[in-house]
């Protein structure tokens, strides 16, 4: 609960330290409570708390969860000095809204009750669609909000009208008082149960970017700025995890040989999905995009083959999936925004192509390497966070006995690392603008961070086992 009322409280302070005539302040003061905020995470370690007439639960892997998206925030936001150096953006408002966007992330990481789920994903959506629009002279960043609106109005009122049955066939909102429910098939359910999960299921596949309910992600992630794109693939994305696990686990276990198998064909087109069109894309950023699909199936296997690994396997590979991709995303937004020949826009889709790595390891050796190391991890290349993410995934698929979910994992992966490869054999291998990547001494560490995080995990995955 101390991280909500931190998280509001911060926010609110940032609008107000925006009325002062320096944004200097702004960037540290949204780092430094992040800080805070992820230390008073830890106080109730190995502590069991239900908050609000037992609406919220605090336990240890909620605040392992919690942890994620704060430390992904903080990556975020201090990769973001740049971008909002532009006299048209509006530091203080949006690191608010990133703070205000993180109370909806942690009330779907520790909810207890089907309302604070909801509005947990409705405090993170809205927050979301300002952002994704905040470039407004950007035709891409409109589009992209209105899509992102639309779509995400209309299935909030699918999940919540999911919500609505499960509570007609329980009589209760508590995720222990339907999994209570579900936990006796043999005394005959009823179809409003089968109906609202379904409902419910469609209303979280969305939020994280899961295949047939996936169409918005190319075109919000392309058209939203670089900043809050890699935000919203990893921050969102492990928020909506944490809360299917805690549903899957707590709530519908009972019932699992009815939904297992529409979640393993679900995960089985979002690899295919995801993999197949990431390979012929030719903007970087849309292939993160459809990158993002793809890994979103590769979390499905962990819930499909949903067993006693599947809480470790999620977090493991939660946490190597967010480093990754915020690395990748802040080498991205320096050469998007240092190569682009347009004045209109601050990122054009010509800097963004494939192209726009050419030569870099040349020019910048360290920007390649942080780069290179990513793209590894996110293809499951040994010695990286990611394989061992992969391997985790793929050993709840074996003890399921879903051999063919695992063969449809493995091509899949190889088609991955054919559209990761093309990153690096770009900047490796070919010629490109003679004009280095300029990186401010700050930007560095921060890359190097999560470059550390990525192969140390990789070296020792052992670290954070136990933990929860």
């Amino acid at each position: 609960m101390l991280p909500i009322i931190l998280l509001s409280v911060f926010g609110i302070g940032l609008l107000f330290l925006g009325f002062m005539k320096s944004r200097a302040v702004l960037l540290p003061a949204a780092l430094f409570f992040l800080l805070v905020t992820l230390a008073v995470n830890f106080l109730d370690w190995n502590k069991n708390y239900l908050y609000f007439n037992d609406m919220m639960r605090t336990d240890n892997l909620s605040m392992v969860f919690t942890a994620i998206v704060l430390g992904s925030a903080f990556l975020v936001i201090a990769l973001s000095g740049s971008f909002m150096e532009s006299e048209e953006a509006q530091p203080a408002e949006y690191y608010a809204l990133i703070l205000f966007s993180l109370v909806g992330a942690v009330m779907m990481i520790t909810f207890e009750n089907l309302i604070m789920l909801f509005v947990g994903v409705e405090i993170l959506s809205v927050a979301m669609y300002v952002l994704t629009g905040s470039d407004k002279r950007n035709l891409r960043s409109n589009e992209a909000a209105l899509k992102y609106f639309l779509m995400g109005a209309f299935t909030t009122g699918i999940m919540l009208f999911g919500m609505a049955l499960l509570y007609g066939a329980t009589g209760s909102f508590t995720v222990a008082g339907i999994g209570a429910y579900a936990a006796n098939p043999q005394a005959g359910l009823s179809l409003l149960l089968y109906v609202g999960f379904l409902m419910l299921l469609i209303g979280l596949l969305f939020k994280v970017s899961a295949a047939p309910f996936h169409f918005w992600t190319p075109d919000v992630y392309d058209g939203a700025p670089t900043v809050f794109t890699a935000f919203m693939s990893t921050v969102v994305k492990t928020a909506g995890f944490a809360a299917l696990f805690r549903l899957l686990y707590v709530s519908f276990d009972g019932v699992y040989s009815f939904w297992w198998t529409i979640l393993a064909i679900i995960t089985a087109i979002t690899l295919v999905i995801g993999n197949i069109t990431a390979a012929y894309q030719n903007s970087f950023k849309r292939m993160m995009a459809y990158s993002s699909i793809s890994h979103a199936g590769y979390l499905l296997i962990g819930l499909a083959a949903l067993g006693a690994q599947t809480k470790q396997a999620i977090v493991f590979y939660s946490l190597a999936y967010s480093v990754a991709t915020i690395s990748a995303f802040g080498v991205l937004l320096l050469v998007a925004q240092q190569r682009s020949s347009q004045t209109l826009s601050r990122e054009s889709t010509s800097a963004e192509s494939f192209d726009s790595f050419n030569g870099l390891a040349r020019q910048n050796p360290m920007l390649g390497f942080a780069m290179t190391v990513s793209m590894l991890s996110l293809a499951g290349i040994p010695l990286t966070a990611g394989f061992w993410g992969k391997f985790y995934m793929f050993s709840t698929a074996v003890e399921r006995g879903q051999i063919w979910l695992l063969v449809v994992a493995v091509l899949m992966s190889a088609v991955g690392i054919y559209y990761y490869f093309r990153v690096i054999i770009a900047m490796y291998f070919r010629n490109g603008a003679t004009e280095p990547i300029r990186v401010a001494p700050f930007y560095q560490y921060i890359l190097l961070i999560a470059t550390i995080l990525t192969l140390g995990l990789g070296i020792a995955p052992g670290l954070l086992q136990g933990l929860f």
